[in-house]
């Protein structure tokens, strides 16, 4: 989703902008150029976790003409009733995922759960040979990134991973301009999320354990490959990002947008990573640090990720996230919002060289973009294996922060030398029947 406000956090611009964009999806999907399609060729979507990030693909596909939202899937039969609503297409409701992938006259999968259940679904989707557009990050560990990748070529289907920067004009532009040379030599990086603690769930707490999980939730499934454990509403809706056995925190399930660019602008690889931080703001049941330095020692550069939710002021005057490329000739900033250049010889003045701002609504360009990818008319601009590399900058740094010491990467073999410990946390243990 495309944050235009250093003061609007992401949930506040879902719901503020939400009616806006899905008058523009529909302006645009019936723009010249799209044709007009008829029924029978539409498109036709399972959806597959309808929470929040789910709700809001559905309600942009709901307003495309060539689309049909055919069958909406959600543990928790509340959820999968609004989502129905939502989608404005009297869709089939099931909770179990495989109902989906078994329907022949669906044609492609959205995959919207959370993290810990993205590629055991995506993988099946592959072996049922539907088109998938998955939620990011593209897996829970490095393990699954690499069977999922697998999967894909060898189904030889459409995976098109949830980096939406990737189909905004702006960042193409300015990754261009990188690689062409425009900054020079590029020497370091700085990337960086700065959440307040209400943007981040300001405090989770720590509930106890409960005995039966909330009316209408299949909460077996949606533990799913996750260890067995009582429900507890600090590891559920939403909150689950924090904890180790669903997701990765901010680290992994968001910087990975920063990360993605970068590897786009300088090409994928680092030797090692290091990370510095902890719990230092919330005092609660979350895994996940709320502080925290990574650092990437690259060839030729160095990579530093910051992340902070006890504090969002913007760094040097722009939004609560972004990234610094910092070459010989100049830097080049950039965020949601646009981009701007800075000449070094200028440095001092502190004016932009060149300026462009964001013009283009990415998240629905993207959703465009895996339709012509199911069309064969383009192919994925991120697709399982560039999913896969994106993600593994998170999951190392998360690594090494759990193992409290650097780390270093191999990244032919995909793999941790000489520390057991940390070699352990690029996969899991799956709980069966959900075994990869």
């Amino acid at each position: 989703m495309s944050s235009r406000s250093s003061r609007i956090n992401r949930r506040q611009f879902l719901e503020g902008t939400l009616a806006g964009m899905a008058t523009a999806s529909l302006a645009r999907a019936q723009a010249p150029g799209l044709g007009t399609l008829g029924a029978n060729e539409r498109i036709r979507i399972g959806c597959i976790g309808t929470g929040g990030q789910g709700g809001y693909h559905i309600s942009l596909w709901a307003k495309m003409p060539d689309v049909r939202v055919a069958m909406v899937c959600d543990v928790d039969q509340g959820r999968r009733e609004k989502a129905a609503k939502l989608a404005g297409s009297s869709p089939d409701m099931t909770k179990d995922f495989r109902e989906v992938l078994d329907r022949k006259d669906i044609d492609a999968v959205l995959i919207a759960t959370p993290d810990h259940w993205h590629t055991p679904i995506a993988i099946r989707a592959c072996q049922a040979s539907k088109p998938i557009y998955v939620e990011k990050p593209l897996s829970h560990n490095v393990r699954e990134g690499q069977l999922l990748k697998e999967a894909a070529r060898k189904a030889g289907v459409v995976v098109l991973h949830g980096t939406q920067q990737r189909s905004g004009s702006h960042w193409g532009n300015a990754v261009k301009r990188i690689k062409d040379g425009e900054i020079g030599k590029v020497s370091m990086v700085h990337a960086w999320n700065a959440w307040s603690p209400e943007q981040m769930f300001a405090n989770i707490g720590r509930p106890r354990d409960e005995d039966n999980p909330p009316p209408g939730v299949d909460y077996d499934m949606w533990l799913g490959p996750a260890p067995k454990r009582k429900f507890n509403p600090g590891r559920f809706h939403g909150t689950f990002y924090f904890g180790w056995d669903y997701a990765g925190g901010m680290i992994s399930d968001w910087a990975v947008h920063l990360f993605d660019i970068v590897m786009w602008a300088l090409g994928y690889g680092f030797e090692s990573v290091s990370t510095t931080g902890g719990k230092f703001v919330h005092d609660d049941m979350r895994d996940t640090p709320d502080t925290a330095n990574v650092t990437f020692e690259c060839a030729g550069y160095n990579l530093h990720y910051s992340m902070r939710h006890g504090n969002n002021w913007p760094p040097h005057g722009v939004m609560d996230h972004g990234i610094e490329f910092f070459g010989t000739e100049g830097t080049l900033q950039i965020d949601r919002a646009g981009f701007q250049i800075y000449d070094e010889q200028g440095r001092t003045q502190r004016k932009p060289r060149y300026s462009e701002k964001d013009t283009v609504d990415d998240s629905f360009e993207h959703k465009r973009h895996f339709l012509d990818c199911i069309r064969g008319k383009a192919k994925p601009r991120c697709d399982a294996e560039e999913g896969h590399k994106a993600c593994i900058y998170g999951h190392l740094a998360n690594i090494a922060y759990r193992v409290g010491r650097r780390i270093e990467w191999d990244v032919a073999a995909e793999n941790i030398p000489n520390d057991a410990d940390a070699q352990k946390l690029l996969t899991r243990t799956y709980r069966e029947p959900w075994t990869l």
